[in-house]
């Protein structure tokens, strides 16, 4: 069986991934921040990060920070992967990091350029956003009476289990580079996945529809954030729904560590 390093892989994303490649029967190490026995700060590295890699076949990367580090982390990794003589990175990155200008985005499209030019033998996976995020978001924008959303955006969320059944079978094929991206079933406007969160949580809110500026409210508009030629992904976001906030109850709150704000 492989030995495959998973980073993040007690995160949103990276504890599916885990739990389906252990379910094949491969060796899993996983290499967070605080788990042992591979606790390691990626952005950092050390003998901490050379042991963790020591040995391993593939590296599914899916650590990743909205507040910053993940091109100091990526550096880290491949350099540890080459030494350690890793024969295939995968990555988990975003549908949109090339077309909508956020700070995330960009960090996210750096790194793929990292892995690219790492030397290794690499895959790039871009999935479009999680249910669980499009949650979150939705979940801090009906604290008010009044949920202000973005005019004119649509997103199209995928079930993180679906991308992680992906992610597991990408690791234990050959390396492909950069493959086909993954989306969600649905186009769905922003207004819409508002009242579709409203309807589940059985909460009482005004929607009202309010148009941004900048670049970055540019791309998402021009359907940056969509791919709907490849929405393979089977589960809706009001099944996700369903099972995260069915019977009129309001999310609860959790810290999410690892894997994505991919």
């Amino acid at each position: 069986m492989t030995t495959i390093l998973v980073t993040g892989g007690t995160g949103t994303l990276g504890r599916h991934v885990t739990e389906r490649l252990r379910g094949d029967g491969h060796e899993v190490r996983v290499l967070s921040r605080s788990t042992q026995p591979y606790a390691v700060d990626l952005r950092k590295g050390g003998p901490g990060l050379d042991t963790a890699v020591a040995g391993v076949d593939t590296v599914v990367h899916c650590a990743s920070s909205q507040s910053g580090g993940d091109q100091e982390a990526a550096a880290r990794l491949i350099e540890a992967a080459k030494k350690a003589g890793v024969r295939h990175l995968v990555y988990i990155s975003i549908v949109g990091v090339d077309l909508v200008p956020l700070g995330y985005y960009k960090s996210k499209l750096a790194v793929e350029r990292m892995v690219e030019a790492s030397g290794l033998g690499w895959t790039v996976l871009r999935a479009t956003q999680f249910h669980d995020l499009v949650l979150r978001v939705l979940a801090g924008l009906a604290k008010v009476p009044v949920m202000l959303v973005p005019a004119g955006v649509k997103d199209q969320p995928v079930e993180v289990a679906e991308v992680a059944d992906r992610l597991a079978e990408l690791a234990l094929a050959a390396p492909a580079g950069r493959v086909a991206d993954m989306g969600g079933p649905e186009v769905r406007t922003f207004d819409s996945l508002a009242r579709a969160y409203l309807r589940a949580t059985g909460r009482k809110r005004l929607v009202v529809k309010v148009p941004l500026w900048g670049k970055a409210y540019r791309g998402m508009r021009a359907g940056g954030l969509l791919a709907p030629e490849h929405a393979v992904g089977k589960g809706t976001f009001e099944e996700y729904l369903g099972r995260r906030v069915g019977g009129g109850r309001a999310p609860e709150r959790r810290r999410d560590r690892g894997g994505r704000g991919a």
